[in-house]
């Protein structure tokens, strides 16, 4: 198990926001935060505090990656010529654990970490079980045989939750999917508002 599965929606309630977007979210029915304190009203969030936050949302929604994976992709972003928020995004939209997620392999992006770890996907015909592995353009992502009768699976692909973006391909008689492009920010289909730019500004400052 992912160290976040079964406290997943705490993430929710810390932003206050549902940032998958999912019918089951505690957000959809308290938008306060969790714990005695949860309620209390919140004054006017400063600079930096609006920077973190936009930083732990981003983490959160990649299934709560850990700071010490996040810098090194945002240095990699940082490193390239271009927008680094929108480069950012990118890099973490081509992790394998994103792609599947995306691609409704499966229902959510901590199941889709523990079904890359536990062996069921393949990439370009070869078995791949790294969640951070980095799809390119033109890599052909399939579930393998054994995995797609999953009830995981099949609930995941029957879900009306979400669509699948346009720089994927997918067929899902198959299990298969194509990554056609790297998106930018506006092509990510997200729930909530994501401000990679915050993010930047939170890493330039500290």
């Amino acid at each position: 198990m992912t160290k976040r599965t079964s406290a997943k929606y705490k993430i929710d309630r810390r932003m206050g926001e549902n940032i998958w977007g999912r019918a089951k979210s505690p957000v959809n029915r308290r938008e306060y935060g969790p714990g005695q304190h949860g309620q209390r009203r919140k004054g006017k969030m400063s600079d930096f505090g609006l920077q973190l936050r936009a930083k732990q949302k981003l983490k959160g929604y990649y299934g709560d990656i850990t700071e010490k994976q996040f810098r090194r992709i945002y240095a990699e972003a940082e490193r390239r010529r271009g927008d680094t928020g929108e480069l950012l995004i990118g890099l973490l939209e081509r992790r394998l654990d994103a792609v599947v997620y995306r691609a409704k392999f499966v229902p959510t992006i901590f199941a889709a970490r523990q079904f890359v770890n536990h062996g069921h996907v393949m990439v370009n015909g070869r078995r791949v079980n790294i969640p951070s592995y980095r799809v390119k353009e033109g890599d052909v992502i399939e579930v393998r045989d054994r995995a797609k009768q999953m009830a995981l699976v099949l609930e995941a692909v029957q879900s009306p939750e979400r669509d699948v973006p346009e720089y994927l391909e997918v067929d899902h008689s198959k299990m298969r999917a194509t990554f056609l492009r790297t998106p930018g920010l506006a092509d990510v289909p997200y729930p909530v508002m994501m401000e990679p730019n915050l993010v930047v500004e939170f890493y330039a400052k500290n």
